[in-house]
């Protein structure tokens, strides 16, 4: 049966490639599930481009701006760019695939990647993650049609490719330095550094000035931010550092499957362990995901690391996996991971419709439910609004507690309103800070939302304005126990100063 579906894939890849864009974008429109909280923060940033933001390089903005910019501001909308790009993820995949062995390698690396759940979320989620992936992979084709194919102009829109990628998340980062220790490795690579190594490094550079500049003016909060992901924070009991480890190892099981993420731990260890022994193109495979793929296995040994850091490794991988397969290796149980992929892939699909025939919405089984009920809050919220207010414009929006509500009501209330976020601590944790809160807004009027009770809610908020009172509450389907409270803020004084901007942790 896999060799039949190779065959099929191969032979027809064009309409194959078509139908599943096909396919995903009817779910974008008919899936019925709202954006969840990294997606409306991305597209808030959307309205203000800019070089770069608080957490993040610009390139999910950008793309959310362009998307948003031709179809409106519309949930599957902003969800477009993700099913734009993962169609030109599994071009480059195959054709890179198909370089490094065979037609066959390259079907046989797009049924792997299909059979892995979080290709799913890649294809749906729009966070900076589908443009990293996309990017990527075309950094990977375009180098090896550089190093092995010797095509000249292949080292510039390998750069281009990995520009791209930095712009989407600074992990790509680790590309340009696993070709340099792809080229120390041998002497005989030791020339490219000469030429054609800076023809790929100008576009990245490039790529990474109007970062550094922006950076440069906010005070470095990006790096500041980013550094707080790393190291150690504080010591862990035994059972909490279990846990820590046990939840990103368990998250690589889910989303990459159980059977595919053994076999590719098991490939992985044996080539590392062998690497100088390699092909030259069996070394380069192996050190732009296998090594990296352990070394994040590693970390997640001795702090807190995200399930989804470690996805782009899988790339080179599966194309080196493929072509083990196609050597005689794995056969039997990667054809039992295959199998197993594909209906861990296909209950994925279905969990929206599960989920509602069983009657599991907001149980701790219940993974659809930070994608439910924003739009039904905000438009409670808006009709609260309308009631106290008729006529809201020139009003203001602002939103206590996390940066999501935030995002969320700026997209989901009617009126799509610039929606402000008062931190309580004074500090830069967000992009909202970076932005600062309203200009020439002493006199207006605005509705203040969040979970707070009014004893609750900062005094130096409630002083901001003349006068300060709740004017109601909505209910929260995601919590019962915690409404959300409306109040009204009149006449503002001025808008409560923060600190400047710090390196702290979002």
């Amino acid at each position: 049966m896999l060799e039949n579906l190779l065959n099929f894939i191969n032979r027809y890849f064009v309409p194959v490639l078509t139908g599943i864009f096909v396919l995903r974008v009817g779910y974008l429109f008919c899936n019925g599930l709202d954006l969840i909280g990294d997606e409306s923060y991305y597209w808030d940033w959307s309205r203000r481009p800019d070089w770069c933001y608080y957490s993040k390089p610009p390139m999910v903005a950008w793309l959310i701006a362009l998307s948003t910019g031709l179809g409106g501001d519309y949930t599957a909308v902003v969800r477009m760019p993700t099913v734009v790009l993962g169609t030109i993820f599994l071009a480059y995949l195959y054709a890179t695939a198909k370089a490094f062995y065979s037609p066959k390698a390259g079907a046989l690396a797009v049924a792997l990647i299909l059979a892995m759940p979080f290709n799913i979320l890649a294809n749906f989620v729009m966070t900076i993650d589908p443009p990293l992936y996309c990017f990527w992979m075309m950094s990977l084709y375009y180098l090896r049609r550089a190093l092995f194919d010797h095509q000249k102009s292949a080292w510039f829109w390998a750069g281009v490719s990995t520009g791209g990628a930095l712009l989407s998340k600074q992990v790509a980062l680790l590309i340009p330095l696993m070709l340099v220790c792809y080229l120390l490795l041998d002497r005989q690579r030791h020339p490219l550094f000469k030429r054609e190594f800076l023809w790929y490094l100008l576009p990245v550079v490039v790529s990474s000035l109007p970062i550094i500049w922006w950076n440069q003016q906010h005070d470095w909060v990006m790096f500041g931010h980013s550094k707080g992901h790393f190291g150690i924070k504080e010591a862990l009991t035994f059972t909490a550092w279990i846990g820590q480890a046990g939840s990103f190892l368990l998250y690589q099981l889910l989303l990459v499957s159980p059977v595919l993420f053994v076999i590719i731990l098991a490939m992985s260890l044996k080539a590392s362990s062998r690497l100088t022994r390699l092909s030259p193109e069996e070394q380069f495979l192996i050190l732009m995901g296998p090594v990296l793929l352990l070394g994040i296995l590693l970390l997640g040994l001795v702090q807190k690391v995200q399930g989804n850091w470690s996805m782009p490794f899988y790339f080179s991988a599966l194309i080196l996996l493929s072509g083990q397969f196609l050597s005689g290796a794995w056969e039997k149980s990667l054809k039992i991971g295959i199998a197993l992929g594909y209906l861990m892939v296909s209950l994925t699909y279905a969990l929206p419709m599960l989920i509602s025939a069983f009657n599991l919405h907001n149980t701790l089984i219940d993974p659809t439910a930070r994608f439910r009920h924003w739009q039904e809050v905000s438009e409670s919220i808006g009709s609260a609004r309308r009631e106290i207010l008729p006529n809201t414009e020139g009003t203001l929006v602002v939103a206590l507690g996390h940066r999501f509500l935030a995002g969320q009501l700026a997209f989901y209330l009617p009126d799509h309103p610039d929606v402000y976020r008062y931190e309580e601590s004074g500090q830069v944790a967000s992009q909202y800070e970076v932005w600062g809160g309203p200009k020439d807004a002493v006199g207006k009027t605005a509705f203040i939302v969040g979970e707070q009770k009014e004893t609750e809610v900062p005094s130096a908020l409630k002083s901001a304005f003349q006068r300060f009172h709740e004017v109601g509450t909505i209910a929260n389907p995601m919590n019962i126990k915690s409404r959300y409270h409306l109040y009204l803020g009149e006449s503002l004084r001025s808008w409560p100063e923060l600190a400047k901007i710090t390196k702290g942790e979002e």
